[in-house]
């Protein structure tokens, strides 16, 4: 499937979604809200699509829909689902660059890093594939003819609300294990960047069973009615500490399980005995400068011993100039731009803020001077 519009880039054209609407029930509908939200590239500030903002009305409607694939998912026999699954695992192989590059457009990542998260998304399709004949129940001998037997069964529609730095790996990687097991899902992608997810529902339409996998997009109105629906027999959360307090306090009210995969917070501690060399060469790979260092994975800390401190804060200014920003669609890119413009204005709030404390700005911290970028939300 080819998407109707495009826009140039330095490598290739970004190729944008057909639709603009909420995926549910194997079709596109109109937001109830009425509501669109444009989406913009981080690189340029332009705008590069929109998407449905969608409300509590929709998520009612979807849920129901979902509640009906799921029906249907449960009673797929496991090697129908395995086969699904894998033929899944190579349509998203097959649009891989076309993925990537509208991935990296839209959060400002660098399509090289996306490259591999869209590689990655296929890679678990496929082993989640080959553990649906594996999900196995237990027979247990409880004394002379009598024997226990438990069976795994499915809990039913599964929310999955998601982050905006690795967009449509985490849509759709983490869409795998739920559906493998045969339950429905929901995927809420992220506000500042949903055009990657939008495109996996028109890629997998006529695939999966209508209802099976469904996207909704929109703000916090649309992830809280997730969360409290009675429908919605799990959410499963990647976000921040204070949406993770949020996203519990709402499931409460039904006992829905939960889980929560939020923020990092880093540490690299170097000891007197340690190489420099390698404690510069560990503090920077481990920083994500590629990210901007928008990971939970990233070393977001380190602490030297005064031993060693200058020697490793003298090597950290070669390392950390091969790190040169620029647009993230183009394949030479090594570190790309802040996903909004509200990460912009906190990443430079908070070096301020670090200033103000004592702190000694050593490297970057403020826009580049290419004219490419002036329009960018880049440190």
């Amino acid at each position: 499937m080819s998407a109707s519009s495009t826009i140039s880039g330095p490598a290739k054209a970004v190729s944008l979604p057909r639709h603009h609407g909420l995926y549910y029930g194997g079709a596109w509908h109109a937001p109830m809200t009425g509501l669109y939200k444009e989406t913009h590239n981080p690189a340029t500030g332009l705008v590069l699509g929109r998407a449905a903002n969608g409300g509590t009305s929709d998520v009612n409607t979807a849920v129901e829909a979902a509640q009906l694939g799921f029906q249907q998912w449960r009673n797929t026999l496991p090697l129908e689902r395995g086969r699904i699954m894998r033929r899944v695992a190579d349509v998203i192989r097959s649009h891989a660059d076309e993925l990537a590059m509208l991935d990296s457009a839209d959060c400002g990542n660098p399509v090289t890093e996306m490259s591999g998260d869209v590689r990655m998304a296929a890679v678990g399709w496929e082993f989640f594939a080959g553990l649906v004949t594996e999900m196995k129940g237990d027979s247990i001998p409880m004394g002379p003819g009598a024997v226990n037997f438990t069976v795994r069964e499915p809990r039913g529609v599964i929310a999955r609300i998601v982050a905006f730095n690795h967009p449509f790996m985490f849509s759709a990687l983490k869409s795998a294990a739920p559906l493998a097991a045969g339950n429905a899902v929901i995927i809420k992608p992220p506000e500042q960047a949903p055009l990657s997810t939008i495109r996996l529902a028109e890629l997998l339409e006529g695939l999966l069973p209508p209802g099976v996998f469904n996207v909704l997009t929109g703000g916090r109105e649309l992830g809280a009615a997730l969360t409290a629906h009675p429908g919605i027999a799990m959410v499963t959360l990647v976000g921040s500490v204070p949406t993770g307090r949020s996203v519990m306090k709402s499931a409460s009210d039904t006992l829905k399980p939960i889980l929560l995969e939020l923020g990092g917070k880093n540490a690299l501690i170097a000891f007197p005995d340690a190489d420099p060399d390698e404690v510069a060469n560990a503090v920077v790979a481990g920083m994500n400068f590629g990210w901007c260092g928008q990971s939970c994975g990233s070393t977001s800390r380190a602490f030297l011993h005064d031993d060693i401190h200058d020697a490793v804060m003298d090597r950290l200014q070669d390392r950390l100039g091969a790190f040169k920003p620029g647009l993230p669609t183009d394949p030479k890119t090594t570190m790309g731009a802040l996903t909004s413009h509200a990460q912009y204005e906190r990443v430079l709030h908070y070096i301020e803020v670090a200033k103000q404390d004592g702190a000694r700005l050593a490297f970057g911290g403020k826009r580049p001077q290419d004219p490419a970028l002036a329009r960018g939300y880049f440190v």
